[in-house]
């Protein structure tokens, strides 16, 4: 079960269609990337990136993202969340108060 910030449910809106990827790395790090088509029709990101035990390591949004298919932002923020979660677990795993921007 992860343990969802303050960004996603600010971001969250379950009445607008949206697209997810989500995929457990092989560190155990948790990737969780959503798109979805305002209601103004502007293409909007949501990446998040969790611990094994779903504590949320890092959560991110973005309200526009213009003449962008839903298609190409989740491409992009699946390699974003990637490469986050990556440095996230680096640096997680190198201390316990690494300063990492908390959900």
């Amino acid at each position: 079960m992860r343990l969802r910030g303050d960004v996603f449910w600010s971001w969250a809106d379950p009445s607008l269609h949206s697209r997810t990827h989500e995929e457990t790395l092989s560190s155990g790090i948790y990737i969780d990337v959503q798109v979805r088509l305002s209601r103004a029709g502007e293409t909007q990101l949501f990446i998040g990136i969790y611990a094994s035990d779903g504590m949320a390591l890092h959560e991110e949004s973005d309200n526009s993202r213009p003449r962008e298919s839903m298609t190409r932002v989740l491409a992009w923020g699946v390699g974003r969340a990637r490469e986050l979660a990556g440095v996230v677990g680096v640096s997680a795993s190198r201390s316990t108060s690494s300063g990492l921007r908390r959900a």
